[in-house]
C-alpha cells in the first residue's frame, strides 16, 4: 500500500494541536466510564430488567470496538481531521439523543452513537505523527495514547458529582458541551493531515470485522448473564471464529484490505497487539475493585464507608497520574526505546497490584495504589503508538492504531466478563443482596498480575531496535519521514541520497519511490528540508529509483543492491521541465 499527498499546502502545526488533540481524546474516553456512578440505578432510572439495563454499557463498547479500525482506515483514504471531526459529531448526537429519553432502547441508540467516538484516539495519534517534528511526536502520542485512560479516571469523580446533585441526564449534556467545545477546538487549532493513502474503502472487509466482533464481544460481555457454557454463548463464539477466519482470508486477497494482515503479522506489530490486550485487562481491574471496596460500609468488616464522590476522588489520581506521565515516557523512550520502556510499565504495573493486594485497609492506601498503576499504564499505553508507527508506513497510521486501540478494548471487554464474573461467584448474600467480598477483590488483583506477566512476556518478543541515532546525524524531517529514517539507520540496508532541481538546490518533501524489477512498488517517502532520502531495502538486487515533486518533472534513476550492510548512495537530480520515465 502506498501513501501520497494532496495538492493543498501544507500548515505549520500550531503549538495547541497536541493539547486540543488530547482534550477530544479524553473527551471521547470519558463516554466508556460516564454511566459507571449511576450503573446500580440504570434498571430503576430506564424501568427495565438489570439483564436488559447493562446493554446500556455494551452497546457504547461494541460500536466503539467496530469503529476504530474502520475510522482509522477513512482518516488515512479521505483525511484524519475531517474523520476525527465526524466522529465527535456523531458522539455529541448520541449524547443529546439519551439526554432526552428514559426508554432503554432509545438510550442504546444514543450510546451506540457515542461509542462510534472512540476512532477519535488513533485518528489524533496519526495526526500527530503527520505534523509533528521528531522532538515533540514521543509525548504527544504518549499523551493522546494516554488520554483512554485519563479520560476514564477523571470522568469518575465528575459523574458521581453531578449524578449526586443533579438529574442523571445532566451526564449526556455535559458529554455533548465537551464534544461541541472539542470540534470547535479542532476546526480552529488542527490542520488536516496532507497524507492519503492510495485505494478505495474497503466495504466488504468492514462489514466482515463488523460482525465478527459483534459476535465475539456479545458473549464476551453477556457470558455471566446468559452462562458461559450456554448454547447461546457457545454459538457466538463459533460464529465469530468462523466470520473472523473468513474476513481474515477475504482481506489477504483484497486489493486495498481495511486492514493488512501482512502488516499485523509483522512481530513489531503482532506482539504489541497481543501485549495491548493484557494491558487492557491490567487497566480496567483497578477500575473495577477499587470504586467498589471504597463505597461498601464500613460494617462489611472491610468496606471503606465512602461516598461516591470521594470514591471517584480517590481513583482520580490513576487518570492524573497517566497524563504526567506521558514527558517521562519521552525521555525513557529517546534513550532507551519504547521496547524497553513498555517493560518498565508492565513491571511497576505489576508492583501496584503486587502491592495493592496488601493496600486495601485504608482510603490513603488506594490512593497509592492508583498512582503506582497510573504511571505504569501511563507508561505502557505511551508506548504502544510509537511502537505500531516504527513498524507501519505512514499510509497505515490510522488503521493500524486503530486496530491496537481494539486490542485494548477488546481487553477491557474481557476484563470486565472475567473480574463481574470472579466477584460474582466469590459473593455473599446478606438481605438478599450479593456483597463482593475482600477474598474476590484480592482474586482480582491476581488475575490482573497475570495478565501483566503475560504481556511482559509477549514485550520481550518485540524486536530489539538500535539506540536513537545521534542528534547531529539525525535529519530534520517531519515525522513521517523519520520513522522511515530511523529504520534505515538501524538496519543500514538500503539507499540514501538527496532531491536537487536543475541548480542543485535541494528539494524538501518529494516523493521517492522504489520499484523493484517486476514493477512493484518496494518502499516509499518523502525527502527531508535537506532533500535527503533514506529508503530501507527488502532485498538484494536490482531497482529503480523514481522521484517526484509538485512544480518539477519526474526523474528514474536505476540502482543496484548488493546485500551488504551499508547505504548506497543514489543522488536525484529534479529538473525543471518533465523528463521522460
Amino acid at each position: 500500500m502506498t501513501h501520497t499527498t494532496t495538492d493543498e499546502p501544507r500548515r505549520k502545526a500550531s503549538g495547541a494541536v497536541v493539547p486540543v488533540l488530547a482534550f477530544a481524546g479524553i473527551v471521547v474516553a470519558v463516554m466508556q466510564t460516564l454511566l459507571v456512578p449511576v450503573i446500580k440505578d440504570l434498571p430503576q432510572l430506564l424501568h427495565t430488567a438489570p439483564s436488559n439495563a447493562t446493554w446500556v454499557l455494551t452497546s457504547t463498547l461494541l460500536s466503539g470496538a467496530v469503529a476504530t479500525p474502520i475510522m482509522g482506515r477513512l482518516g488515512d483514504l479521505y483525511g484524519k481531521r475531517r474523520m476525527l471531526i465526524a466522529s465527535l459529531a456523531v458522539m455529541v448526537l448520541g449524547a443529546l439523543v439519551s439526554a432526552l429519553t428514559s426508554q432503554l432502547l432509545t438510550m442504546i441508540v444514543g450510546r451506540t452513537l457515542q461509542g462510534f467516538a472512540m476512532g477519535a484516539i488513533p485518528l489524533g495519534i496519526g495526526l500527530m505523527r503527520d505534523m509533528l517534528p521528531r522532538e515533540r511526536l514521543g509525548s504527544a502520542m504518549a499523551l493522546m495514547s494516554s488520554s483512554i485512560g485519563v479520560g476514564g479516571g477523571l470522568a469518575l469523580p465528575a459523574a458521581a458529582l453531578v449524578a449526586q446533585h443533579a438529574d442523571w441526564h445532566a451526564l449526556f449534556y455535559g458529554a455533548a458541551g465537551l464534544g461541541v467545545l472539542a470540534i470547535a477546538l479542532t476546526l480552529l487549532t488542527v490542520p488536516e493531515s496532507p497524507m492519503r493513502a492510495e485505494g478505495t474503502f474497503d466495504l466488504p472487509g468492514a462489514l466482515g470485522l463488523s460482525a465478527g466482533l459483534v459476535l465475539l464481544l456479545l458473549p464476551v460481555t453477556k457470558g455471566s448473564d446468559w452462562g458461559w457454557a450456554s448454547a447461546t454463548t457457545l454459538t457466538l463464539f463459533g460464529a465469530a471464529l468462523a466470520v473472523l477466519l473468513l474476513w481474515g482470508l477475504y482481506e489477504l486477497r483484497a486489493k486495498a484490505p481495511l486492514v493488512d494482515l501482512r502488516t499485523t503479522a509483522r512481530p513489531a506489530v503482532l506482539f504489541t497487539n497481543l501485549a495491548s490486550i493484557m494491558v487492557g485487562v491490567a487497566f480496567y481491574v483497578v477500575s473495577l475493585v477499587l470504586p467498589q471496596l471504597l463505597q461498601l460500609p464500613k460494617a462489611t468488616g472491610y468496606g471503606l464507608g465512602q461516598s461516591m464522590v470521594v470514591a471517584g476522588l480517590c481513583v482520580a489520581p490513576l487518570g492524573l497520574t497517566m497524563m504526567f506521565t506521558a514527558p517521562v515516557y519521552a525521555r525513557l523512550s529517546a534513550r532507551y526505546g519504547p521496547r524497553t520502556t513498555l517493560i518498565i510499565g508492565l513491571l511497576i504495573i505489576a508492583v501496584g497490584y503486587g502491592g495493592g493486594l496488601g493496600l486495601m485497609q485504608a482510603a490513603w492506601e488506594t490512593i497509592l495504589t492508583s498512582v503506582i498503576l497510573g504511571a505504569g499504564i501511563g507508561l505502557a499505553y505511551s508506548s504502544l503508538p510509537a511502537l505500531i508507527v516504527g513498524a507501519v508506513p505512514a499510509s497505515e497510521t490510522g488503521a493500524a492504531n486503530g486496530l491496537n486501540t481494539l486490542m485494548r478494548s477488546i481487553g477491557t471487554s474481557v476484563s470486565s466478563a472475567v473480574i463481574g464474573m470472579v466477584l460474582a461467584n466469590t459473593a455473599h448474600t446478606v438481605g438478599g443482596m450479593a456483597i463482593p467480598t475482600m477474598h474476590g477483590f484480592r482474586v482480582s488483583f491476581v488475575i490482573a498480575t497475570g495478565a501483566v506477566a503475560a504481556g511482559l512476556v509477549l514485550a520481550l518478543f518485540l524486536p530489539k531496535t538500535g539506540r536513537p541515532a545521534p542528534q547531529h546525524l539525525q535529519l530534520r524531517a517531519s515525522s513521517e519521514e523519520d520513522a522511515v529514517l530511523e529504520l534505515a539507520e538501524e538496519v543500514l540496508r538500503g539507499f540514501r541520497g538527496r532531491v536537487l532541481d536543475a541548480s542543485g538546490v535541494p528539494v524538501a518533501r518529494a516523493k521517492v519511490t522504489l520499484i523493484d524489477r517486476r514493477g512493484r512498488q518496494a518502499g516509499a517517502t518523502l525527502s527531508g528540508t535537506d532533500g535527503a532520502y533514506v529508503l530501507a531495502v527488502p532485498a538484494e538486487g536490482a531497482y529503480v529509483l523514481a522521484a517526484k515533486a509538485a512544480g518539477h518533472g519526474p526523474l528514474a534513476s536505476a540502482a543496484t543492491h548488493s546485500g551488504e550492510e551499508r547505504a548506497v548512495v543514489v543522488d536525484l537530480s529534479l529538473p525543471g521541465e518533465a523528463v521522460s520515465v
